[in-house]
C-alpha cells in the first residue's frame, strides 16, 4: 500500500505581484487540496482579486511561484496563457453569451469530441445544477440567480482542474445570496471541483469555503477554517473583521487567567506579553475580546447591564448593553425575551476561547 502523501492540486508559494511601484499582493502563501473550495476574503482593495488574477494567469507574479498539479504556472517572467491552465472562471457580470441559449451557453466551451458527448456532458450540467427544462431558454428569461448557475454550468462543463469564482454574487439581493451560496458549495462538492471563491461578504466565505485566507494589504493575515479565524484569530485585524464583537480591559494573572470587569477567566492567553514577560507573569495590560455569544441573559446573575440598542434578527435580538463601569458589550438573546430601551437585565459570561492581545497593540 503507497502511504505516500498525495501533492496538492495548487500551490501559491510567496508570491508577489506589483503594478509599477504599487504592491498590489505582498508575499502570500496557500494550498489547496484536491476538491477543497477556498476562499480569499477582506475588504476593497486588499489584493484578494489580483490574488485570483494571478492564478488565472492574467496577472504576471513578480516574485514566488505558482504550481498547479506540481507543475509551474507563473513564476517572475514566465506566465502560462490563462487558456492552457485548465482553469474555469465565474465573474461578476456572469458574461453570458445573449444570442445563445442556456444549452449553447453551457456547451460553448465544449471543443472536439462528437454530437451526443456534448449533448450528454450539457445535459448533466444542467441537472447538476438545478436547470432541467431551461435549455431553450435565453439568458434574457432567467432570473439573476439562474443566470448565476448557467455561468457555473458553463465553466465546470470542460471539466476544469480547478474554478475561480471573483464575487459570483454581488449583483444578487441579500437574500438570494444567502440561498444561492449554499447552492453553490453543494454543486461544487457534487463535481468534486476545486475551487476559489473571492469575497468581501465573510457570512459567503463561511457558507461555500473549507478554508478561508483573510487578506490586508495585500497580505494574507490568517489561512484557516471559519471556526478558527472566529474563535482563534491570528491577531487584532483578523478579530476586528471576523464576526462581531467589543474588547474589554483585562489583566494577566497567570499563563492561563485573565481578570476582566465581570471576573476571572480562564484558558489559554494567546499573545506575548508587551511588558516582557513572557505571558505568563502578572499584571499585563491586554484587551479581551468579548463576541455576543460570549454574553448570556441570565435573570439570576448578580451582574445587569443596561439595554442600551436592540436589533430584531429574527430568532435572536443583538442588543447592545452598557456595563456599570460604562464599557458596553454586544450579546445575543432569544427574540421572545424583548427587553426594553433603558431596561436592566441579568447577564453572565460564558467564555469558551479567551481572545486577548497586548493593550499596546491597539489601534490609535
Amino acid at each position: 500500500m503507497d502511504n505516500t502523501p498525495s501533492s496538492p492540486l495548487l500551490e501559491v508559494v510567496s508570491v508577489a505581484v506589483a503594478y509599477e511601484s504599487f504592491a498590489a499582493v505582498r508575499d502570500i502563501s496557500f494550498r489547496l487540496e484536491r476538491g477543497q473550495i477556498g476562499c480569499l476574503l477582506g475588504p476593497s482593495g486588499c489584493g484578494k482579486t489580483t490574488a485570483l488574477r494571478a492564478v488565472a494567469g492574467f496577472e504576471p507574479v513578480v516574485a514566488g511561484e505558482i504550481r498547479l498539479e506540481g507543475q509551474c504556472i507563473s513564476r517572475p517572467g514566465m506566465t502560462l496563457a490563462p487558456e492552457k491552465r485548465r482553469i474555469g472562471m465565474v465573474f461578476q457580470d456572469y458574461a453570458l453569451f445573449p444570442h445563445l441559449d442556456v444549452g449553447d451557453n453551457i456547451g460553448f466551451g465544449l471543443k472536439g469530441g462528437d454530437a451526443a458527448a456534448r449533448a450528454r456532458r450539457i445535459a448533466d450540467m444542467l441537472s447538476l445544477t438545478g436547470l432541467s427544462g431551461s435549455a431553450q431558454k435565453y439568458p434574457h428569461e432567467l432570473s439573476g440567480g439562474q443566470q448565476q448557475r448557467v455561468a457555473l454550468a458553463r465553466a465546470l462543463a470542460p471539466q476544469p482542474q480547478l474554478m475561480l469564482l471573483d464575487e459570483p454574487f454581488s449583483n444578487l439581493d441579500t437574500e438570494l445570496r444567502e440561498r444561492l451560496s449554499l447552492e453553490l458549495r453543494d454543486i461544487l462538492k457534487a463535481a468534486n471541483t476545486t475551487a476559489i471563491l473571492v469575497t468581501h461578504d465573510q457570512h459567503e466565505a463561511f457558507a461555500i469555503a473549507d478554508v478561508i485566507g483573510l487578506m490586508n494589504q495585500g497580505r494574507i493575515e490568517q489561512w484557516d477554517a471559519a471556526y478558527n479565524l472566529y474563535h482563534r484569530p491570528a491577531n487584532r485585524f483578523v478579530a476586528d473583521f471576523i464576526g462581531q464583537g467589543v474588547f474589554v480591559s483585562g489583566k494577566v494573572l497567570a499563563g492561563n487567567q485573565v481578570q476582566i470587569e465581570f471576573g476571572d477567566l480562564a484558558g489559554n492567553i494567546p499573545m506575548p506579553c508587551h511588558q516582557g514577560c513572557d505571558a505568563c507573569g502578572k499584571g499585563c495590560a491586554v484587551d479581551v475580546l468579548l463576541r455576543p455569544d460570549d454574553v448570556i441573559h441570565d435573570d439570576a446573575s448578580p451582574l445587569h447591564a443596561e439595554v442600551l440598542r436592540k436589533a430584531f434578527r429574527g430568532a435572536q435580538f443583538l442588543y447592545t448593553l452598557r456595563l456599570p463601569s460604562g464599557r458596553e458589550v454586544l450579546a445575543l438573546v432569544p427574540s421572545h425575551h424583548n427587553h426594553a430601551i433603558g431596561e436592566k437585565i441579568g447577564i453572565r459570561l460564558e467564555v469558551d476561547h479567551v481572545v486577548a492581545f497586548p493593550q499596546a497593540s491597539a489601534p490609535q
